[in-house]
């Protein structure tokens, strides 16, 4: 199956331009190069014209030339004197342009990749959904890769281990996704926004950085005659707002509700 997508089309658009414009550069660089060296015959120059064109299929030449001309024999300053003995070689003369041909089969593969799969009876718009949920997949692994974890520095022997933690983590970020989802979509329904990293609202924040917006937040206890009191410090609005939105269990926590 072959993808078109609007937006990598119009991101891959910018590269191309630029990178005609480099390769332009290049290939006006390197013509200048070539033109100044001396070939003994007319093939040589031929076969260094042709391996130009292999390496800068984006251009063409126009009105390429091959010309011979007198060298002195010896190298020395000065107009060849009369009877001094010369030797023929061989120069390029030409001009870079855009082969606008190449240039549009090229454009015509932007924007688009192929997906393939030996399930036959796969549908398209399947096996595009099942591509881009790759992508979650990777997230996942992300998470538990995290350094903030830890898990590195743990070393495990025992198999059992080893599958015990593995299904510690993967709970762990079962309830982390879960989380994520739950205030997207709170946030989507209630039309509320939070702000990012940047300080711009946005109603797709990750977890982690939810968990960022709380650090400041400080759970004290103090036993007052006989009776446990417990206080959160430095809870601000947009904590408040995100507590509620996670509904009435996350607010008693942190001492919203009774």
């Amino acid at each position: 199956m072959v993808v078109w997508s609007e937006e990598m089309q119009k991101r891959e658009e910018k590269t191309f331009d630029k990178r005609i414009q480099t390769k332009t550069e290049e290939a006006v660089k390197e013509l200048k190069k070539i033109a100044s060296e001396p070939f003994i015959c007319v093939p040589d120059a031929e076969n260094r014209l042709n391996k130009w064109r292999s390496e800068h299929p984006l251009h063409r030449l126009k009105d390429p030339k091959i010309l011979p001309k007198s060298l002195k024999i010896e190298k020395k300053r000065g107009r060849p004197k009369k009877g001094e003995p010369l030797e023929i070689r061989y120069f390029i003369e030409a001009e870079v342009e855009l082969d606008d041909d190449s240039i549009f089969r090229k454009r015509q593969k932007l924007g688009r990749f192929v997906l393939a799969s030996n399930k036959m009876d796969l549908h398209a718009e399947t096996m595009l959904s099942n591509y881009k949920g790759q992508q979650n997949v990777e997230h996942g692994f992300r998470f538990l890769k995290d350094k903030s974890f830890h898990v590195a520095e743990i070393f495990l022997k025992k198999e059992e281990r080893i599958q015990s933690l593995s299904m510690i983590m993967v709970l762990t970020l079962l309830i982390y996704a879960f989380g994520e989802w739950f205030l997207r979509k709170k946030l989507s329904e209630t039309g509320t926004t939070v702000l990012n990293q940047l300080k711009n609202p946005t109603q797709k924040p990750t977890m982690r950085w939810v968990f960022q917006i709380f650090m400041g937040v400080i759970h004290t206890v103090l036993i007052e005659d006989g009776k446990v009191v417990k206080t959160i410090v430095n809870l601000n609005q947009e904590q408040m707002t995100i507590l509620k939105l996670l509904g009435p269990d996350c607010e008693k926590y942190y001492g919203l509700q009774d």
